[in-house]
């Protein structure tokens, strides 16, 4: 199984919907809150400089904030990489 990372603030409706499709997708993920300014710096670095939220990473790789991971359950890439 796949180490997946999400980082996320409380009321980011994006945030809801990337927790959603993993939801669905019965994975487990390790969320951390970004309302924290050193947290949020962490991702920033971790994500490229991208600042918004929710930023995920499937095992350790960068996959982006939810369009992009709802476009790899799109074209059918997303559940390889959760499974590892």
């Amino acid at each position: 199984m796949a180490k997946i990372e999400i980082y996320t603030t409380p009321f980011c409706p994006y945030c809801f919907a990337a927790k959603g499709l993993l939801d669905e997708k019965r994975v487990t993920y390790e969320e951390t809150g970004v309302m924290n300014p050193l947290k949020r710096a962490d991702m920033t670095q971790r994500a490229n400089g991208r600042r918004s939220v929710p930023q995920i990473f499937i095992d350790d790789a960068h996959i982006g904030g939810y369009d992009d991971l709802a476009a790899l359950d799109r074209a059918g890439k997303l559940d390889p990489m959760l499974a590892g």
